[in-house]
């Protein structure tokens, strides 16, 4: 399946609030995208990097379709998903079934738009993967039919100095069995890292497997989750600078805390379920 997986695409913090979760991450530094309004009735706002972004994704209007976000909900906002790139989404879907991934048929979506000062409508695909194939968070794969209207430049400069996705941390209590469950989605071995198993995506990002011990140890005194593991519980993401993205949190009214590694994290209790370690 790696031929058809480049990477992650973007990474999706699910909320009950969007107007609520809108100002906090802007109060953090980001730059987000107008609200988008998809056609199935999920809308969103994003922030957007080079190669990937992180999305804040709301489903005012439920659909069969989205029943996992309904259900991740219930329980509270949090990094409820990955979108995994690809470049062909029928591809992929053979491939995923011809390796026995129970994948289910591309799926069309779209959301317009405001470009040049009219209207367009970006278009996109999606494989939807069995919750089996990736423990502790959904996971699907996203082919862009129109990436000119996703990836606009004025939207890639962020007060923060965030630059790009670099992993996704997964709380697990058993970091060999999660870890491989993904491995073979990627068609990649894990790797060993100092708190767990590292997985390669194909990308810049990666996911990483941890125990909560190891994950109390890398990051001490930052709240995680309040969901049972196994979950996507940290997200860390790439910045220019570590004193500017400091500076601008706690301008933003937050209570960023330096790591070990001069890292710079926010508890989930200020980022809508999940946590966010700058560096």
């Amino acid at each position: 399946m790696s031929s058809h997986i480049r990477g992650i695409d973007h990474a999706i913090v699910c909320v009950n609030d969007l107007d609520q979760a809108k100002d906090t991450f802007e109060r953090m530094g980001f730059m987000l995208t107008p609200r988008g309004y998809h056609s199935l009735g999920s809308e969103n706002h994003l922030a957007m990097f080079g190669s990937d972004y992180l999305e804040l994704f709301a489903l005012p209007n439920p659909h069969p379709a989205f029943a996992y976000f309904s259900e991740f909900l219930a329980s509270g906002d949090g990094l409820a998903a990955v979108a995994l790139k690809t470049a062909d989404a029928d591809a992929a879907h053979r491939a995923l079934q011809a390796a026995g991934i129970a994948a289910e048929p591309p799926l069309d979506l779209a959301r317009p738009v405001q470009v040049g000062g009219g209207e367009r409508e970006a278009r996109f695909r999606l494989v939807r993967l069995p919750l089996s194939a990736s423990p502790g968070g959904w996971m699907f794969l996203c082919q862009h039919d129109t990436p000119e209207l996703v990836w606009l430049p004025e939207f890639q400069s962020h007060a923060n100095g965030a630059a790009g996705l670099a992993a996704v941390t997964v709380l697990c209590g058993d970091v060999d069995e999660t870890a491989g469950v993904h491995a073979r989605l990627f068609g990649r071995k894990p790797t060993e890292i100092a708190e767990g198993l590292r997985v390669d995506t194909g990308g810049p990002a990666s996911l990483a497997f941890v125990t909560e011990r190891s994950l109390a140890k890398r990051l001490p005194g930052v709240w995680i989750t309040a969901k049972p593991d196994p979950v996507m519980a940290v997200l860390f993401i790439h910045v220019t600078s570590r004193d500017e993205v400091e500076a601008t949190l706690r301008h933003g009214g937050f209570h960023p805390t330096r790591m070990p590694d001069g890292s710079v994290a926010v508890g989930a209790a200020e980022a809508h379920g999940v946590a966010i370690v700058f560096g």
